[in-house]
């Protein structure tokens, strides 16, 4: 759960990267349409692993497929001049190599959030908010830390169209945009059994 900077009240992308350009290694901070918002350091282990499960999953897929797609976790900023936001998706796809250096992207295909009773709201409605305005984006997936149950948003020929709950470890997630799949098992392995 993060909490609001008082002493802004908007902040351009610009501003944001010069302020921040030396923070400690253990800050993170998100710019959210503007706003800035700490991002408590460390996370219950469970996020961690499912993170790390949805990461692993697509890029072994990837691999497999010969796809150029890769995964970035947490730690990989999403930035929009336009949307004035530099967000840490927990898991953001994208399309082929980065330039060398590169510490953020602009053009994400998919975006994870995994969520808790003290970001879903932050997850569900704000950052969702400027995520669909995203012209590259293609499949948003919520999913719950604490029971085998996502929520994926998806845009067709153009238009945020089809929302998909997905509930239980039998249930597959798949992602059209990019030709992949998961299974909730997967995405949940060690975190919740049978």
């Amino acid at each position: 759960m993060g909490y609001r900077h008082r002493e802004f009240d908007h902040l351009a992308l610009d501003d944001f990267e010069e302020l921040f350009a030396d923070k400690p290694r253990d800050e993170r901070w998100e710019l959210i349409g503007g706003r800035l918002v700490c991002v408590p350091a460390g996370t219950r282990w469970e996020h961690a692993r499912i993170v790390r499960n949805i990461a692993d999953g697509l890029d072994n897929g990837f691999a497999a497929s010969g796809s150029p797609c890769q995964s970035f976790t947490e730690t990989f900023y999403l930035k929009s001049r336009q949307l004035d936001v530099a967000m840490l998706p927990d898991v953001m796809v994208v399309d082929g190599d980065l330039e060398p250096g590169a510490t953020s992207v602009d053009d994400p295909l998919v975006l994870f959030e995994v969520f808790s009773p003290g970001t879903e709201a932050r997850d569900r409605v704000e950052k969702w908010h400027l995520y669909q305005q995203l012209e590259s984006l293609q499949h948003y997936v919520l999913v719950s830390r604490d029971r085998p149950h996502l929520e994926a948003f998806d845009r067709i020929d153009g238009v945020w169209s089809r929302w998909r709950p997905l509930e239980g470890l039998d249930a597959v997630l798949t992602l059209p945009a990019l030709g992949a799949s998961l299974s909730l098992a997967e995405i949940y392995r060690r975190v919740i059994s049978v």
